[in-house]
């Protein structure tokens, strides 16, 4: 059999058809085939998404917003600060509000990844979280704190926007037994006007006063300060006050008695207004001596020898312009039933200041009268050549008489 003549030229013309055919099918073919060579599409995507950078990964994925305490938890802690975190983003904003109309600050770490509240939320209380984050995902949350099984308070002395002598210390005295002092003391600051280094100190696990190392200045304006609302007092046992209460220092008056000599001398802004003889403590009685502050005023009050271990000594229904000067029962005080003779050259009380006055506590010409109006809470009395010891600090106001160091070593801060 012949073979069949192919000419050259319809060769050629197939030559050049294939050519074409060959450019044309490569232009249809995706432009990823083309840059994978012998891969496969899925590689080339695999390939794709591994070069892009970091940030155009992030920006891929949805951020997650979490909250600590998790929605909904309602009996949440309230020791431990709030936390807002995000995963694939950076946060924006943060808002913690309160239904009590308080709010938690907080601050955000270096990446913005995460944010506390600077303090630890209050107890009994419900909370609304509020998180933005940078890309514009938002996230609301809520939440209740327990509330505390037990509680204390701290009871105040002077009384709010009362007026004081140059003596009165800054006195709180709690109604549970404190074992953590120092975070107690901590959570209470005092403050003066014109500015001056006030101290704590604890005479007992349910007393802590504040003063300064000389008396107060007269004029000074006092600003307490509590955030004892859930502080851990003891175990178990948290404050409740978080407030801020002002005092005032009047004028200055200082009144001296001296039981040799049988006188008090009284003192205001440096100059002496008065002088009166008194009676003090017996020999049997002596009155204590040292440095005192007026802490209770009554212009009658009942005397029961009973109620300082006295037996029945004594019992007087009405006695006249008695100011409190220690917890143990020594006062300052007028007198109608010893003879006139007896002030400024007997001491025969049992262990109080006495000054003539008048059954009613009316009439305005006797000692008693004028040494009562001149005074106030807060005065200082001092007492020397009683033929007694200097008064415990503790009993009363009288943390005077220590010195400043024995006063400081007694702070828990």
């Amino acid at each position: 059999m012949g073979v069949p003549h192919i000419s050259n030229r319809s060769g050629r013309e197939r030559e050049r058809w294939s050519r074409r055919g060959l450019l044309a099918a490569l232009g249809a073919v995706p432009a990823a085939a083309v840059l994978t060579g012998c891969g496969d599409s899925a590689d080339a995507s695999d390939a794709t998404e591994s070069s892009a950078p970091p940030s155009a990964r992030a920006a891929a994925k949805k951020a997650a917003i979490a909250v600590t305490p998790a929605d909904g938890t309602t009996r949440a802690d309230f020791a431990s600060p709030v936390q807002v975190t995000v995963t694939d983003g950076t946060l924006a904003s943060v808002k913690v509000t309160g239904n009590d109309g308080s709010t938690l600050a907080g601050t955000l770490n270096a990446t913005r990844t995460r944010w506390t509240s600077a303090r630890n939320p209050y107890s009994g209380t419900k909370y609304t979280v509020t998180a933005t984050t940078a890309g514009g995902t938002a996230r609301t949350t809520t939440f209740t704190t327990k509330s505390p099984g037990e509680t204390f308070v701290g009871y105040f002395t002077p009384e709010a926007n009362s007026t004081s002598g140059v003596g009165m210390p800054v006195s709180l005295n709690f109604t549970h037994a404190v074992s953590d002092r120092a975070a107690v003391q901590k959570a209470i600051t005092v403050t003066a006007e014109p500015a001056v280094e006030i101290v704590g100190h604890w005479f007992s696990d349910t007393r802590l006063d504040f003063r300064p190392e000389t008396y107060w200045a007269p004029g000074t304006k006092i600003t307490l300060s509590l955030r004892l609302k859930d502080v851990q007092g003891t175990d178990g046992v948290y404050g409740v006050q978080a407030k801020d209460v002002t005092f005032h220092i009047g004028r200055e008056q200082i009144s001296t008695v001296d039981l040799a000599t049988k006188e008090m001398t009284v003192r205001r802004d440096g100059s002496t207004i008065a002088t009166y003889p008194v009676s003090g403590g017996d020999s049997d009685h002596t009155t204590w001596s040292g440095i005192m502050v007026i802490s209770e005023r009554f212009k009658q009050t009942r005397m029961e020898s009973s109620t300082v271990g006295l037996g029945d000594e004594y019992d007087i229904s009405d006695v006249p312009h008695a100011q409190r000067l220690t917890t143990s029962g020594t006062f300052v005080h007028g007198n109608y039933w010893a003879s006139t003779a007896v002030f400024g050259h007997r001491n025969t009380s049992h262990g109080c200041v006495g000054l003539h006055d008048a059954k009613g506590a009316s009439d305005r010409s006797v000692d008693g009268y004028k040494f009562y109006e001149s005074s106030m809470l807060g005065d200082v009395v001092i007492v020397k050549n009683s033929g007694e010891k200097t008064v415990e600090p503790s009993n009363g106001l009288n943390g005077w008489n220590l010195s400043w160091a024995d006063w400081k070593a007694a702070s828990a801060v």
